[in-house]
């Protein structure tokens, strides 16, 4: 088969949300670098949860294997993993029905990277905008193979258990793009409708700033941890950027510290950030931080409160890992096997 250049998904491919989420199959997950923060909570963790209850079977996927796509050690990493598991359940995702489990737990998964790899020319690898990027922010002290191929490896993700949904921001459009190259490229060179051409579930959620009005992230140092209490969130919204300008306004633009704090009060309270402005009026800095920490410390209450409970019992935490990774590698193996078989490899029948 010729590989050709598949044209670019944009955001009219896919969409903001699926009309009916009950029986869709969606993927989605995170690598465990460090604690989760209230960026990752606004803007995929709620969602998560919100899909689950209207009925998606989700895969959320602790891609432990990846964290050394760009560093040269995976640091903490059982810690980390165990960590991911707890703000996912302290949020609300049911382990009872969500399939969660660990990258390195499922081995077919992984056997799918060498005939996926095939289908894409090294050409196809280097123009990936989103590959690129990653490689110019590597922490890494060469760029290795697998930081190269990474697109291909979150095909493997997205497509062993033939996700139809993959929540994204429109950054990674590009690496879904590759999976849906590969499932289309599969499925025409071995005549087998395996694999469904996965859609983009793009997030609705406004980029939450950090601390410093820079893009939250935990490598910047202005994330608020989901696992920070009410103290320690209190000093890092202190510590927050602001500026000389009494009058509180929200303008991203011209304000950014002060537009992120306002923002994030506002999504913590179901409230719009402009009107939350012209309450706080002149108050000035000082009373925008109070209100800021109370609405995160009131929103945060109860799920820190359930964080507190799942850190206790380090077993539960280790056991939803071992069910989901049960249930992962059976959906593995079998779709494994139908590649193969589909491959007329040795041993597939």
């Amino acid at each position: 088969m010729t590989i050709t250049t598949a044209r670019p998904a944009t955001a009219a491919d896919h969409g903001t949300d699926p009309e009916h989420p009950a029986g869709r199959r969606v993927l989605t997950g995170d690598r465990p670098t460090g604690p989760l923060h209230l960026g990752h909570y606004f803007g995929t963790l709620r969602n998560r949860v919100r899909l689950q209850r209207q009925g998606a079977e989700l895969f959320v996927v602790v891609a432990d294997y990846q964290v050394i796509t760009d560093r040269d050690i995976a640091d903490r990493l059982a810690e980390h993993s165990e960590n991911l598991v707890i703000d996912y359940l302290a949020t609300g995702l049911d382990p009872e029905s969500a399939t969660i489990f660990a990258h390195s737990a499922v081995p077919a998964l992984n056997q799918l990277l060498l005939p996926f790899l095939s289908l894409v020319s090294i050409a196809e690898l280097g123009r990936n905008p989103t590959v690129k990027d990653e490689i110019a922010h590597s922490r890494q002290s060469a760029v290795s193979g697998l930081m190269f191929t990474y697109p291909v490896h979150q095909a493997a993700d997205i497509l062993f258990c033939k996700a139809d949904l993959v929540p994204v921001g429109q950054d990674q459009l590009p690496h879904l793009e590759v999976a849906r190259t590969v499932a289309r490229r599969f499925n025409e060179r071995y005549g087998a409708g395996i694999f469904p051409r996965p859609r983009a579930l793009l997030s609705a959620a406004p980029l939450l700033p950090g601390t410093d009005g820079s893009k939250m992230s935990k490598s910047r140092g202005n994330a608020i941890a989901l696992a920070a209490d009410e103290d320690e969130t209190a000093r890092l919204v202190r510590g927050a950027t602001t500026d000389a300008d009494r009058r509180i306004t929200y303008d991203p633009a011209g304000r950014p510290g002060v537009a992120g704090l306002l923002l994030l009060a506002a999504l913590c309270q179901d409230r719009d950030p402009g009107q939350l402005a012209e309450e706080i009026g002149d108050g000035g800095a000082a009373a925008l931080k109070r209100t800021v920490t109370e609405a995160v410390n009131e929103h945060l209450r109860p799920i820190r409160a359930r964080r507190a409970e799942l850190a206790a019992d380090r077993g539960h935490i280790r056991q939803v890992l071992r069910a989901g990774a049960e249930r992962a590698n059976a959906v593995a193996d079998a779709t494994l096997a139908e590649v193969r078989a589909a491959m007329g490899a040795v041993g597939s029948a």
